[in-house]
């Protein structure tokens, strides 16, 4: 991975610690907004397009704005400490758990967009989708008989997503257009 890639997931690492220790609401709420984009940049990176404009119109997007939208219309507490106190042996535990996975994923991992990875090692698997969509689905373009047919429940559950998102947002707005 480059140097972007590590600073980028420093950057999710501490955004996301953050959310956990600050007690205030509004600076949790602003950090969250900032993992999700970093999460989207990350996918970016990744070569996950899809799954990138998802987390930033729903995570970055639509959360952060439902979140704000609630905190205005309630009353906000204040707060006495700006973080919470840390439990030093629970961080030493999860960093120690950290620590193993990432010495024993990451070398495992192959390079994004590696000739040796397992979708380009194994054409027959891809020729199979491209040639055989169509007579197996009935539907002439292979990227949406992918996800309609072989990805159709992921597919369905973000489907979901996006409209439990956008219920809660008219409710919240208290823009209900239910009669």
């Amino acid at each position: 991975m480059s140097l972007f890639a590590y600073t980028l997931v420093a950057f999710i690492l501490v955004t996301a610690v953050a959310t956990v220790l600050f007690r205030d609401v509004l600076s949790v709420i602003i950090v969250f907004g900032a993992y999700s984009l970093g999460m989207a940049i990350l996918y970016t990176f990744l070569l996950a397009p899809d799954v990138a404009m998802t987390e930033a119109a729903i995570g970055a997007g639509v959360t952060t704005l439902l979140l704000l939208l609630t905190i205005a219309r309630t009353t906000r507490p204040s707060t006495d400490r700006l973080a919470e106190r840390i439990h030093v042996p629970a961080v030493v535990v999860v960093g120690a758990f950290v620590l193993l996975l990432c010495t024993a994923v990451l070398p495992e991992m192959y390079a994004v967009g590696g000739t040796e990875t397992p979708v380009w090692s194994n054409p027959d698997v891809t020729q199979h989708y491209i040639t055989e969509t169509y007579s197996q689905t009935g539907v002439e373009n292979a990227v949406t008989s992918v996800l309609a047919a072989y990805r159709g429940f992921d597919t369905f559950g973000e489907a979901v997503v996006v409209f439990a998102a956008g219920v809660s947002t008219l409710l919240v707005l208290k823009r209900e257009v239910f009669a």
